[in-house]
């Protein structure tokens, strides 16, 4: 997928210097930036697509998106 525009939210609140997961917002969803999984866990997934990936996304994003951070 392409977006023209990524707006940055926010990055894991445990993160320090330039690695990090983070959330941006898109039009019509969101970007979660991420490290990706290994095979084995990829693997246990349903139905991921050879165009698909997934990342790990850190409880603390999950609730600052919950609470409107």
């Amino acid at each position: 997928m392409h977006f023209d525009e990524l707006n940055f939210k926010f990055k894991d609140s445990d993160s320090v210097g330039g690695s990090c997961p983070a959330f941006y917002e898109v039009p019509g969803g969101a970007v979660f930036q991420g490290k990706t999984l290994d095979a084995s866990t990829k693997a246990k997934l349903r139905d991921l697509a050879s165009d698909e990936d997934a990342v790990f996304v850190p409880q603390n994003i999950i609730d600052r998106i919950r609470n409107g951070a």
